[in-house]
């Protein structure tokens, strides 16, 4: 019989967390049908073992198990591992979960009742951090954006406004934007499906409640994707979905950041900036910005302003806790 709700599991090498992981599925208050679709992405450790003895505690509580997987010798990657999870589960909603974190009873429940109200957006929700410590910034970042910030602050950090392991969607939308990219390691294969699902016109809804434990550990696979590589999908985004709109813009930052941003742009959308706006003295007595590696000549030479002399739009380029972000206004 078709669940209402597939949780969505990729698993590789996950023993250390896949009990706690596991006991939160058993303890969700959701009263409608839901299964649980696990792929064992080849690991190595243990994990298979525990999957096999919590199938037995689930299917006892009315939770379907299906697994699948494989034992190559190397792993395919984690796009691959949840659209395999995915195809092999039947619910019409995907609650998808990370296997080194842990939800909250109500999860399911709650983000259920959104989905059902909002069929073309990705419900999320509110974490707490593990350790409490750790990555402070980014996580009081995606639990305090505004409504509208879940929109307009797309560009902003290194990940979707709301993250992954809190994603909970329609099957049905879920097919329309999707799969997964299947690139493996170093993919940042969320980001691509949200960038895919904005551009489609998806909503981002969260759930105001802190549903997820998220942990944050030196084996996650976030760790694998370079800043690098999620840099340049976020500009190439930036310039397909903002830029368009604006004859010319100013970039508010003419220090390191501010200039990675521009030699980061295309020819066309470097020629529509006009100026650097910055507060730093020494930058602005500077006068201008010229960029030595560009194949125009004469070789373009940008205005640096004082903030209070530059005009609107911008884009705010600063640099916090390690990471860019990104804004427009």
């Amino acid at each position: 019989m078709q669940a209402h709700v597939s949780i969505i599991l990729p698993v590789h090498n996950a023993e250390p967390w896949l009990d706690e992981c596991l006991r939160s599925v058993l303890q969700q208050d959701f009263e409608g049908t839901m299964e649980l679709s696990v792929f064992n992405d080849a690991s190595k450790d243990k994990s298979g073992a525990i999957i096999e003895k919590w199938r037995v505690k689930l299917e006892d509580s009315g939770v379907h198990v299906i697994i699948g997987g494989h034992d190559s010798p190397s792993p395919r990657g984690v796009g691959y591992a949840k659209n395999q999870a995915v195809a092999q589960s039947s619910g019409s909603y995907l609650c998808f979960l990370d296997s080194d974190d842990v939800m909250m009873p109500q999860r399911v429940r709650l983000q259920h009742e959104a989905a059902v109200q909002h069929p073309s957006s990705i419900i999320g929700c509110r974490v707490r951090r593990d350790p409490p410590n750790s990555t402070e910034r980014y996580t009081r970042w995606i639990n305090q954006l505004t409504p509208e910030q879940l929109l307009t602050q797309v560009f902003t950090s290194n990940g979707p406004t709301v993250i992954m392991p809190t994603w909970f969607c329609s099957r049905a939308w879920f097919s329309h934007v999707g799969p997964f990219n299947e690139g493996g390691q170093g993919v940042p294969e969320d980001l691509l499906f949200f960038y895919e699902h904005l551009r489609k016109g998806g909503g981002v809804i969260r759930v105001d409640q802190s549903l997820l434990l998220y942990r944050h550990h030196p084996q996650a696979a976030t760790h694998c994707v370079l800043e690098t590589t999620i840099w340049t999908h976020r500009v190439r985004f930036l310039e397909e979905q903002a830029l368009p709109r604006w004859a010319a813009f100013t970039i508010w930052n003419a220090g390191k950041q501010g200039r990675r941003l521009y030699r980061s742009l295309t020819a066309g959308s470097q020629r529509k900036v006009v100026a650097f706006c910055d507060v730093d003295e020494n930058k602005i007595r500077k006068g201008f910005y010229c960029h030595e590696d560009s194949q125009e000549r004469p070789k373009p030479r940008i205005p640096i302003l004082h903030f209070r002399a530059a005009r609107p739009p911008f884009v705010i380029c600063v640099k916090l806790e390690g990471q860019d972000f990104l804004h427009f206004s």
